[in-house]
């Protein structure tokens, strides 16, 4: 039963995408009392309650009339939707079925005219093919087909929905900081550092960190590492696996940290997350929690990160500068504590820092830029994110085999919101790809 009503919904919704669209038949129109329709305007289409489509324009035996549209799969439910005793409704002009079962009046008792339409058969077999498709994307088959100027424009859309997204993020950030901008953008960076496993466990951490009481100890790196890997739970003596607790132990940074840390949580009443909220299966070790705690710490003593450089950068090269950060002596040779490995710098790499630009700096530009409606900056924010090599992923990889090649940040962007937003929710009637598809697969 579910399955039909689900059904039935997106045939609806097909019903109305067809009348907005026009992907009509291309035979004649008539009323069920025969009387000749043309459609010289389909109305602005009303996605909340009250009518279909407000302010249509239908020429019926050659009158034109000017008012609502009510579009159903069957006559009979306008009733059962109580249309026939809303005054709202009371200035439709015409009301469109799949099936026209039953005659239908507005609440002043007023018969009022239907049309019988059917989705295209083409149309309707090309909108399952994409709701059954389950190779990504569902659209593949006419990818090589589609015009540069629709491919463009369309990204162009995407990439600027996806940053709007993200500003509101960011800004909903600041306002939970009070205010703060600069604790928004530590916030948005340290969710970022969790590439994408750790994302939610950073952004929790970062709400956690007192900045006011760290920035008073931000010339002294130890001291903010500690901050961060307490704050973390990272120095909770459970925190540490039994297996390498006697080397932790043995080499002394760890006691040292803690040491650090409880007398730093005592002085400003901090209390530490627990440590099991972060996630290190399936993890890379270059990607453990203490190596991207020990690279903020860093960045964070550097002082290089900060909202001005990165609201002031004008280059890709002054925005790698700002973010760019190795970890403590201790970490380069250790991924955790009291587990040693081969001596390794563990600098951010390249492909970090890219994504870093992209899904932080970026964004909180733009974001400020509007918060300050500094148009200016805002451009250059989207200028910044053209020039950057785009994203290299599963994402862009599947839509390079279906023919569309991703040539720049922005672009690679506005893919990931497409499939976000638009592909995972089966939302192709919204895509302009997909109005590409229902329009013209059958002529593939």
């Amino acid at each position: 039963m579910w399955f039909k009503r689900t059904k039935k919904k997106k045939m609806e919704i097909l019903l109305h995408y067809a009348w907005k669209h026009r992907l009509l038949p291309a035979t004649p129109l008539f009323t069920t009392t025969g009387k000749r329709v043309e459609i010289v305007d389909p109305g602005l289409h009303n996605p909340n309650a009250g009518p279909d489509f407000f302010n249509a324009k239908i020429k019926i035996e050659g009158t034109m009339w000017v008012g609502n549209v009510e579009l159903h799969m069957r006559s009979k439910d306008w009733f059962h939707h109580g249309h026939d005793a809303d005054p709202a409704y009371d200035n439709i002009i015409l009301h469109v079925a799949e099936e026209v079962d039953a005659d239908v009046k507005n609440s002043r008792g007023e018969t009022i005219e239907q049309m019988e339409l059917r989705v295209p058969e083409r149309v309707k077999a090309n909108y399952e093919e994409l709701l059954k498709e389950e190779k990504y994307p569902p659209c593949y088959r006419i990818v090589p087909s589609l015009r540069l100027i629709t491919i463009h424009s369309w990204l162009a859309a995407l990439e600027m929905e996806r940053l709007e997204s993200k500003t509101q993020a960011i800004r909903a950030r600041a306002e939970r900081m009070e205010g703060s901008w600069e604790a928004a953008f530590f916030v948005t960076l340290a969710r970022n550092f969790g590439f994408g496993i750790n994302g939610e466990t950073f952004e929790r951490w970062a709400y956690g960190v007192p900045l006011h009481q760290v920035g008073h100890h931000r010339d002294d790196l130890f001291q903010v590492e500690a901050f961060f890997m307490g704050q973390a739970g990272l120095l909770e003596e459970d925190a540490v696996p039994e297996a390498h607790m006697a080397e932790a132990m043995k080499e002394g940074y760890f006691e040292r940290l803690r040491g650090e840390y409880l007398y730093l949580a005592h002085k400003f009443s901090l209390p530490p997350m627990d440590h099991k909220a972060w996630n290190f299966l399936r993890l890379r070790p270059q990607n453990f929690p203490h190596i991207r705690i020990s690279q903020l710490a860093a960045l964070y003593h550097s002082g290089r990160a900060t909202l001005s450089s990165i609201a002031e950068s004008t280059s890709i090269a002054e925005l790698k500068e700002s973010l760019r950060a190795g970890v403590t002596p201790y970490w380069e040779t250790h991924y955790s504590f009291g587990a040693e490995s081969r001596k390794n710098s563990k600098n951010i790499s390249s492909s970090s820092l890219n994504l870093l630009m992209i899904n932080t700096a970026i964004p909180v530009m733009f974001a400020y830029g509007r918060h300050l409606g500094d148009e200016a900056m805002a451009g250059r924010a989207l200028s910044l994110l053209e020039q950057l090599r785009p994203e290299n992923n599963y994402i862009t990889r599947m839509w390079s085999l279906a023919g569309l090649e991703a040539r720049s940040a922005g672009d690679s962007q506005a893919l990931v919101q497409l499939k976000k937003e638009y592909c995972d929710k089966k939302d192709c009637l919204r895509c302009r790809f997909g109005y590409e598809y229902l329009r013209g697969r059958s002529e593939l």
